[in-house]
């Protein structure tokens, strides 16, 4: 008879303990850890090898075909920007986002223009009912290709079945949190669950040459749920953000081992479903004029493109003990810590105000670039005074009021450039550009200077 050992698992990261926990050492969660039975019969119970060779072979002696690797191209320009160039074959990519952010109306785009094109994929849901989906499908296109296939199941092994005996070329399961296996006793969605689910198309994506794209929802916090195992186990993991009221979306790549990480997509969410948007900063400045005080344009890297946003800023006079400081699109600290460079290096009286800050589009910015632009927005506001028209600003700002210079700075002047902006004002770089009218700026007492002195205004 197999012996069997009791474990604890932690639902949260996958973390195992040979006792219970109140808190995961591995990932802080309370509560977390669920008792496991595993059988020791020093046998394979479930899993085989992906591949049958299990000889040690030289790197250099395996077969390179690039044939076998190639990509298979969304139909969306911005999705493929983000994986690299498309689904590589016999892959696995997590899609994680909020409810109701577009994950199944992104992917399910992508099956219509690959069907369309004569090539055969499968849709395995395990949340929406067959009718639930056609209604969807019409909604974004009249006409249902032939080559779009669907199955409704939660069970891992009848979805395996139905993937072998279908031979698909892509694979589209929504949710990985809905499948589940009879051999494991868990409820759907835990973590044993996904890994057991995980570890089956892993193993039929290897074996052939389908790629796999599994939607994941995300916790409360904002990461993928059991991120410690979806995570390390595919190959590449895209995020996809924006608010469910703005129509703007982007797809940014944490992982990808195909390609370049932290490259991002912008899409337009739209009656007829996601449209690429080739153009953001055209997208996200076209508002029209937006010479006013407070508001400032910033060149912010998103992957290896540059994109042109607007921060807005309102200083007010507060009547409160404790003056309000809310920032929309800017992590609050880093308002904090220039509010207090403001104050100590140049004397600005933000103590007794009332601070708002906004990035307009709904975009998060986490970059220190924007450091510039923001005190020069909040400057703005404070003096009531507008920049001068056709005015943009990047830099990092230190404790002492230094401003230092930025990544890719020759590529935000370009795309200034390129929109028609006529006056950048950054730390000192190697190498500008003559055909636009560059400031740079040691201290952020010299910028301020240059853009609101009544002489540099005038002049500007």
């Amino acid at each position: 008879m197999a012996r069997q050992k009791i474990y604890y698992l932690c639902v949260n990261c996958g973390n195992e303990e040979p006792k219970w926990l109140g808190r995961c050492p591995a990932c802080g969660e309370w509560n977390a850890f669920e008792e496991r039975v595993r059988g020791n019969t020093g046998k394979r119970e479930r899993f085989q090898a992906i591949h049958d060779q299990s000889t040690v072979i030289r790197l250099n002696e395996i077969d390179s075909d690039e044939a076998s690797f190639s990509r298979i191209s969304t139909g969306l320009k911005e999705l493929d920007r983000a994986l690299g160039g498309g689904f590589v074959q016999s892959s696995l990519v997590l899609i994680g986002g909020e409810p109701g952010i577009g994950k199944s109306t992104l992917l399910l785009q992508v099956l219509f223009k690959l069907a369309s094109m004569g090539q055969k994929v499968l849709y395995v849901s395990g949340e929406e009912s067959p009718a639930q989906i056609r209604l969807r499908a019409k909604r974004l296109y009249n006409d249902i290709p032939d080559a779009l296939w669907f199955l409704s199941a939660t069970d891992i092994e009848e979805v395996e079945g139905a993937i072998r005996a279908s031979e698909p070329e892509l694979v589209v399961i929504d949710s990985i949190q809905t499948m589940h296996s009879n051999n494991i006793p868990s409820a759907p969605g835990t973590i044993t669950q996904v890994r057991e689910c995980v570890i089956r198309l892993m193993d039929i994506a290897k074996k052939t040459t389908a790629p796999f794209a599994i939607v994941g929802h995300v916790t409360k916090e904002g990461a993928i749920a059991g991120p410690r195992v979806l995570e390390h186990m595919v190959d590449a993991v895209l995020l996809f953000e924006g608010e469910r009221t703005d129509s703007f979306r982007l797809i940014r790549a944490i992982k990808n081992r195909f390609g370049a990480t932290y490259e991002v997509g912008v899409f337009e969410m739209t009656d007829h479903g996601l449209v690429d948007i080739e153009n953001p900063s055209a997208f996200f400045l076209r508002q029209g004029d937006v010479n006013v005080s407070g508001s400032m344009i910033v060149p912010v890297m998103e992957g290896t493109r540059p994109i042109l946003i607007e921060i807005q800023a309102l200083v007010a006079r507060s009547y409160l003990s404790m003056p309000r400081r809310v920032s929309i699109g800017i992590e609050a600290n880093r308002l904090s810590i220039l509010l207090a460079i403001l104050e100590k290096r140049l004397g600005m009286p933000f103590f007794n105000m009332d601070v708002f800050v906004n990035v307009v589009g709904g975009i998060r910015v986490q970059e220190t670039a924007i450091d510039l632009p923001l005190c020069l927005a909040l400057v703005s506001s404070l003096k009531d005074t507008p920049p001068p028209r056709g005015a943009l600003a990047f830099g990092e700002i230190g404790l002492s009021g230094e401003i230092r210079e930025v990544a890719y700075s020759d590529l935000r002047i370009r795309e200034a450039k390129r929109l028609g902006f006529s006056l950048v004002v950054s730390p000192p770089i190697k190498n500008g550009d003559n055909k636009i009218r560059l400031i740079q700026v040691k201290t952020l007492k010299d910028a301020i200077f240059h853009l609101f002195s009544p002489t540099k205004t005038m002049t500007s």
